[in-house]
């Protein structure tokens, strides 16, 4: 279906229909610049026996670069469109669409996404807290008009020290990190514990080089994160034992020469969307003009993107239910703006207890971006869906009034597609614990017996005080 939005851009609206329904509506999200649809979801759920729509908002542009117009000026309604109308509008007219197909509305609705389609289902609980009556968000691409910049960080770090760290010395590092305050898995499984100091590797030969205090201090300011010129936590670096390749990455020329590979969305961002230019050169950039980027992000672009409003008292009496779950090893969105959102839903909502009712976040260790990698993680709509999928567990809340106080995280082998590994994770700040003689392999093996470590991990203090700036 295509409908037209304020501005007379064609929005387009998938709907596929199954033959046998099961009476719910799902909605599906994007990744990246992309609103959608990512047609794997859109099958995932018809083959679950939702009526399951997805839009592309008015843009199948991975670059972003839909933000402008061909004067250079802000493309204000497409801009609006990937950022809260086209989900809204989907929803609507999918609701509607159903409806006309089968006789009878949905009898619930659910939304389904990771990554920009986690940040697009916490924007619907925000915005519109009646669309769903409940939401699967994971690696929520939320707090974006601070993570975004952020993601830059580490290119810059290693501009400013001139030293793009070749891969296998970034590979040095996070193995070991990951000795030094893994378990027994190989898995960090709570990164704020995490104190292993980077210069403990300096000296260390590796078939790139040799480690220098330099690139220590590199790796130590990575992941600090970002910070003003005046030493101002701005937000948070990348996690102890997560791949640098999604933030940090590099490419080696075969003379020997490694040159910076950012993360083509946070080039896109600064330049095309905060600066209007989508010819900056990044190499440009300084600590200095960091510091000014960084608030003009938030300055400009907050009111409708940055989706971190923690009031969600509607959707809450709405009935609504939220599950929202991140990667500890997630090389693109920092899961400590998860925990740190979280944090303020909780105070806004009255303390854990009451969040506890409606929402729960749920962390997997050494999990990378929407998916397993050193740790298993739990199903998405486009990896794994039909062995994990924490969509049920919402389900079952929603329909059934049965909490979640643990959901499932597997690794499977993409050869054979067998479940080689499984473990729980448990509502935050819970984490599992070995029992100490079951198969270290199966979850069956665990307990939601421990508690994240504090010190400030995830604390959201001075990420207050930014928005006093």
């Amino acid at each position: 279906m295509t409908q037209l939005d304020s501005a007379g851009n064609a929005i387009h609206v998938f709907l596929w229909l199954p033959d046998n329904w099961n009476g719910r509506f799902q909605g599906v999200g994007g990744a990246g610049f992309l609103c959608g649809p990512l047609y794997a979801e859109l099958a995932n759920g018809v083959v679950a026996g939702y009526a399951t729509a997805a839009t592309d908002c008015g843009s199948e542009d991975p670059t972003g670069s839909f933000a402008l117009n061909k004067d250079g000026t802000l493309n204000t309604a497409l801009i609006d469109d990937f950022a809260y109308t086209g989900i809204h509008d989907m929803t609507v007219d999918g609701k509607a669409l159903t409806e006309d197909y089968y006789g009878s509305g949905p009898r619930y609705a659910y939304f389904n996404g990771c990554s920009t389609g986690g940040r697009e289902g916490l924007m619907e609980a925000q915005r519109f807290p009646t669309d769903y009556d409940g939401i699967v968000s994971a690696a929520p691409a939320i707090n974006w008009t601070k993570f975004i910049p952020a993601e830059i960080w580490p290119e810059l770090v290693m501009l400013q020290s001139n030293d793009f760290l070749p891969s296998c010395k970034e590979a040095a590092f996070t193995d070991a990190v990951t000795v030094a305050c893994g378990g027994v898995d190989g898995v960090i499984q709570d990164p704020g514990s995490c104190h292993w100091n980077p210069y403990d590797l300096v000296g260390t030969v590796t078939p790139c080089g040799t480690i220098t205090a330099t690139d220590a201090a590199v790796v130590e300011k990575i992941w600090d994160g970002p910070r003003s010129t005046s030493g101002q936590r701005l937000w948070y670096g990348l996690e102890p034992g997560a791949s640098f390749a999604g933030l940090a990455g590099t490419s080696t020329s075969s003379n020997g020469t490694t040159t910076g590979v950012p993360f083509p969305i946070a080039v896109a961002w600064l330049g095309t969307w905060v600066q209007q230019n989508p010819n900056w050169d990044w190499h440009t950039l300084t600590y200095a003009e960091f510091d000014q980027l960084f608030q003009r992000s938030q300055d400009e672009f907050s009111s409708t993107i940055a989706t971190d409003n923690p009031d969600l008292s509607q959707f809450r009496d709405h009935g609504g239910k939220i599950v929202i779950w991140h990667g500890l090893a997630d090389q693109l969105i920092f899961p400590q703006g998860t925990i740190n959102y979280y944090q303020r839903v909780q105070a806004a909502m009255g303390g854990p207890e009451r969040t506890d009712s409606f929402a729960r976040l749920f962390l997997a260790p050494g999990a990378q971006h929407c998916a397993s990698a050193a740790g298993p993680a739990p199903g998405t709509p486009y990896a794994y869906p039909a062995v994990a999928m924490p969509l049920q567990n919402v389900v079952n809340w929603v329909e059934h009034g049965q909490a979640p106080d643990s959901i499932l995280a597997v690794k499977i082998d993409p050869q054979t597609n067998i479940v080689t590994e499984s473990r729980i994770l448990c509502p935050y700040p819970e984490t599992a614990r070995y029992d100490g003689y079951g198969n270290p392999n199966l979850a069956t093996s665990y307990r939601c017996s421990g508690r994240l470590g504090s010190g400030g991990w995830g604390d959201s203090g001075y990420i207050r005080d930014q928005a006093k700036r």
